[in-house]
């Protein structure tokens, strides 16, 4: 059973929390704005931007975006433009959990959520490929480990060039403890979907499936 069944979250529910994060992302927005702030607004500028994106795939890809997944990704980049107003974000906890901790789980999810989603879908599409489920637990963790890594690059190459040009930074690094910990709660966040990514994906497999199956069928 789904967490929020479990929870008995509704979908009208669901969208409703979805519609307010969007909403307080448009003030973020006007906050960086007026402290002057590029990184403020560029993260909450694009976090909006985001929450467009499954209204997109499943108006022009038909691949099924619920309440739920809806509501993943908008909490996902919401809780990560939050986490970029200033220092006393940083010290903010959910459930007792450091705020960035949080945000690197959820977001390494979403990153797993879409390995797993297009490996899987590959693996129903081609008959000559198969995907073991112990292979596919070893395989989401190590794309969510690999994108973290070129992440915590781009974190860096981007402060060294703010430095260098004294410009604001988009992207903040705080050295070498942070990105352990980092790639440590992106794992976590990889495992997370790893066990129970099926329970929440299978309806996106099945569609990338037959969006793979479509595009064999015009080729011939």
């Amino acid at each position: 059973m789904r967490i929020r069944d479990r929870l008995r979250v509704s979908d009208r529910r669901q969208r409703q929390l979805t519609r307010v994060m969007e909403v307080c992302l448009v003030g973020v927005f006007f906050i960086g704005l007026d402290r002057g702030n590029p990184g403020v607004v560029v993260n909450a500028g694009i976090a909006f931007l985001v929450t467009f994106l499954p209204a997109v795939l499943e108006r022009d890809y038909d691949i099924p975006m619920d309440a739920g997944l809806t509501l993943w990704i908008t909490t996902a980049v919401f809780l990560h433009a939050v986490g970029t107003l200033g220092p006393y974000s940083s010290r903010m906890t959910v459930l007792g959990i450091g705020w960035d901790n949080v945000t690197h789980t959820l977001s390494a999810s979403l990153v797993a959520a879409i390995g797993y989603s297009t490996a899987r879908a590959i693996d129903r599409h081609i008959d000559d490929v198969h995907l073991p489920p112990k292979f596919m637990f070893v395989f989401i963790l190590l794309f969510v480990l690999a994108f973290g890594v070129v992440w915590e690059v781009l974190e860096f190459a981007i402060g060294e060039a703010a430095a260098m040009f004294g410009t604001g930074t988009v992207l903040t690094q705080y050295g070498l403890e942070d990105t352990m910990k980092d790639l440590m709660f992106n794992t976590v966040g990889g495992i997370i979907v790893a066990v129970w990514g099926t329970a929440y994906l299978t309806d996106v497999v099945g569609a990338l499936e037959e969006h793979l199956d479509g595009r064999d069928q015009r080729a011939d």
